[in-house]
């Protein structure tokens, strides 16, 4: 398993607006993609349910942690893995704050605040 992303898929989709990710069924299947925003701080890229924990994509990676993610045509599967660090957590608020801020605050403060923040999810190549 290859659990770094190449400088160039980190800067490719740390840049993207938007990823697609897809969470892999029990069976192996991919479920159906969701669209969501991607922030990426230092070596890691990060993504986190608008919704919080009810967020029916965060709830799909909960079953084998694993899935499909595409963004800026990057096709790569990955492993889904919580980040609960509250020192890292300010850091990925910042960093949403700062990448999507010219979305205002109706769309970003959700994503700062405590049900999104509590699905703070790496993603890692496999």
């Amino acid at each position: 398993m290859t659990t770094t992303w190449t400088p160039e898929e980190l800067d490719r989709i740390g840049a993207a607006d938007e990823l697609d990710v897809a969470a892999r069924r029990r069976d192996g299947s991919l479920r159906t993609p969701t669209t969501i925003w991607v922030v990426r701080t230092g070596d890691d890229l990060y993504i986190r349910s608008y919704r919080g924990p009810e967020g029916g994509w965060y709830r799909a990676t909960k079953t084998r942690h694993e899935g499909h993610i595409h963004a800026a045509d990057i096709d790569r599967d990955v492993a889904f893995v919580a980040a609960p660090d509250p020192d890292l957590n300010t850091r990925i608020d910042e960093a949403y704050r700062s990448k999507y801020a010219r979305f205002g605050a109706q769309y970003v403060d959700p994503m700062t605040a405590a049900p999104a923040r509590t699905t703070t999810t790496r993603i890692v190549p496999r």
